[in-house]
């Protein structure tokens, strides 16, 4: 007979937990799995609560594009497909929001112009696309990364 362990926990621990950020995913690829808590940025392990929509949406999109940027090869960097409209594919460079409830892509599109999408949480739709890097470009720009440093105030991605 073996012996099962319960952890039981307290009322404040249960009503933390209810908070708390959680994510499931299942993948048939190995090499697409989710970002693991190790690899999240430590924002986004602050209870949901304490934020707006707005930067609760914007904290996840940058664990999407960090995970996303894991898989891509040297020749490529990810690129923004938006839904239900005629943007095509943006290369981002820069990702932000607005409380209560909106975000924002800073990119250029695929014709070389300046591009920026304004998007309401509920509107939300994106895309993670494969991009070419450019040509004289020696190293794919990982916004992605930069974008969750910045999160922990590690990095000043204005610069």
């Amino acid at each position: 007979m073996t012996k099962t362990t319960m952890q039981i926990d307290t009322s404040a621990e249960l009503m933390e937990n209810d908070i708390l950020p959680k994510c499931h995913e299942v993948h048939t690829n190995p090499a697409t799995r989710p970002a693991t808590t190790q690899d999240m940025p430590k924002a986004l392990s602050e209870p949901v609560a304490q934020k707006s929509p707005a930067q609760w949406a914007y904290e996840r999109i940058i664990m999407y594009i960090q995970n996303f940027e894991k898989q891509l090869d040297n020749d490529h960097e990810v690129g923004l497909g938006l839904a239900g409209g005629m943007t095509g594919v943006i290369k981002i460079e820069g990702l932000g929001y607005y409380d209560p409830d909106i975000v924002t892509y800073y990119g250029m599109n695929e014709s070389g112009a300046r591009t920026q999408l304004i998007q309401h949480v509920s509107q939300l739709n994106v895309t993670l696309v494969a991009s070419p890097k450019h040509i004289d470009q020696p190293e794919p720009n990982r916004i992605g990364f930069r974008l969750a440093s910045a999160l922990d105030g590690d990095e000043d991605v204005t610069t």
